[in-house]
């Protein structure tokens, strides 16, 4: 598989918006932010002031990047919307909001989190395998929070409910530095994308 140098300028971030938490998970999301700023990236997220959303989007900007926030109508009625944003961009629902998120950004780092997250990650992945997407996907398995759900998605490969080549659409980094330097060093792969692969052994 060929690979080719790929720019990244803004970074989409998943991740958790409670604010009840272990304190391990906001120092990684704080980190994670600090190194997006100081990398030169921006940040991309939900648009609010909670949990590690927030914790990892103001270490950007206190460290020289831009945030870009995307939330829904429902969630701004709601009083979530921080007004900190560089640009700040209102969406009707979910599935366009995360429609928003993946056309801004050119790579994308999973923190922990609930549903939500795992939602967004999940697509993202699949949108990979189909050739929608040439992005680098990067897990944070912050404190082992992604252990079973890694061994889960082995497990889906194993039993042949996914092409094993789906270990290479994503990269698990144990660190915040680990994941910057994936996105630093990270080249575009060729993929080719064929009913034959996506379905064979």
């Amino acid at each position: 598989m060929n690979n080719k140098n790929i720019n990244i300028n803004n970074i989409c971030v998943f991740a958790s918006s409670s604010n009840f938490l272990d304190e391990c998970y906001y120092q990684d999301a704080k980190e994670l932010g600090k190194l997006i700023g100081q990398s030169g990236y921006n940040i991309v997220y939900g648009g609010s002031t909670l949990g590690m959303m927030w914790a990892c989007a103001e270490e950007v900007k206190n460290n020289g990047g831009k945030i870009y926030g995307v939330m829904p109508q429902k969630l701004v009625d709601m009083g979530c919307r921080t007004d900190n944003c560089d640009e700040f961009h209102l969406s009707i629902g979910m599935r366009d909001r995360k429609e928003k998120m993946d056309f801004i950004s050119d790579g994308v780092i999973a923190l922990a989190g609930g549903f939500g997250t795992l939602e967004e990650l999940t697509e993202m992945i699949v949108q990979k395998q189909l050739g929608y997407n040439k992005k680098p996907i990067i897990i944070l398995n912050t404190n082992g929070f992604y252990d079973n759900l890694l061994k889960f998605f082995d497990e889906i490969i194993e039993e042949k409910f996914a092409n094993k080549i789906t270990r290479d659409l994503y990269y698990v980094a144990s660190t915040p530095k680990d994941a910057i330097d994936y996105i630093n060093n990270y080249t575009e792969p060729e993929l080719t994308v064929s009913k034959h692969e996506i379905y064979s052994r």
